[in-house]
């Protein structure tokens, strides 16, 4: 699995808000305590670093979306992942994000026909304004 096929999967794992919050606020705290940690000399931090973010994660994961962390099947693609959803998080992106991602499944349930029929009528209405 390459990273572009997994992405949307991640995507639609974090679909409630909540979720992705706690992920942020999780993510940058386990990059300010590696900081601190460095800084400090305290090397035993480290080991927080770690375990804050994947505790707040796995909980939003296990009590608000009611599914597993896509960690345990892809711990890589999921970090990485994450790192991704954060960044877009502070840009502003990830919610457009989350509705394309939506939006890409909603398209593959609908039949052919009626794709090119929903895409007349918008194209029309938009010719009428």
């Amino acid at each position: 699995m390459t990273f572009a096929e997994f992405w949307p999967e991640y995507v639609r794992a974090h679909s409630a808000g909540t979720t992705r919050v706690m992920h942020c606020v999780g993510t940058l705290a386990g990059w300010t305590i590696l900081v601190a940690a460095v800084v400090m000399r305290e090397w035993w931090w480290i080991a927080l670093a770690l375990v804050v973010p994947y505790a707040l994660a796995w909980i939003s994961h296990f009590f608000i979306e009611h599914n597993k962390p896509t960690t345990f099947e892809h711990p890589l693609w999921s970090w990485w992942a994450d790192q991704k959803m954060v960044a877009m998080m502070l840009a502003g992106r990830m919610g457009k994000e989350v509705r394309r991602v939506a939006g890409g499944e909603r398209k593959k349930e609908k039949p052919k026909g009626n794709e090119d029929a929903l895409s007349a009528q918008r194209l029309a209405e938009k010719k009428e304004k």
